[in-house]
């Protein structure tokens, strides 16, 4: 009886969802002042522009890196005050998880994970550039995952028009 329940039991351990933080770190990182030094001289109004991004590679059997792109563009008067990118990464174990949840946890929860990071570096960038304190709000990438899937879902329902030649 005490074998059958270390057989269920190893059963149970192989197919319980797994996720673990393997590494995270900067992958690439840019700063430009294009226009100083007279941006400096202007009066600090800023049009503040980000891009976000995702991507993923796997490097192995549920063994995943995640990459986050970050790019913050900062405008005054027309002239681009400056710009930082960063792109955060991240190696993932996710294993034992249906193909939905594996794809909701690379495009939601991974990119989530790594945020606070590529934050942290923007706001390092733009202090070192000596300009005004800037945090990025926080994103909800679960809200953007569930655009994107929608989004797909609407792509593939709409009828494929034909070329006749």
């Amino acid at each position: 009886m005490a074998e059958e329940n270390k057989v269920e039991n190893s059963e149970a351990a192989q197919q319980s969802p797994e996720f673990a933080i393997q590494r995270i770190y900067t992958k690439d990182v840019s700063f430009e002042t294009p226009n100083s030094p007279a941006v400096f001289q202007l009066e600090w109004k800023p049009e503040i522009k980000l891009d976000l991004d995702t991507r993923s590679t796997k490097l192995a059997d549920n063994t995943y890196e995640v990459v986050l792109s970050v790019t913050v563009t900062a405008t005054v008067e027309d002239k681009t005050a400056f710009l930082a990118e960063v792109q955060q990464a991240g190696i993932f174990t996710i294993g034992n998880l249906p193909e939905a949840q594996l794809a909701h946890t690379i495009g939601a929860f991974c990119p989530t994970t790594l945020f606070p990071y590529a934050r942290e570096t923007v706001a390092s960038l733009v202090n070192r550039g000596s300009f005004p304190q800037f945090n990025l709000t926080p994103v909800n990438f679960e809200g953007l995952y569930a655009s994107y899937v929608q989004q797909r879902a609407t792509q593939d329902s709409a009828p494929q028009s034909s070329e006749t030649h």
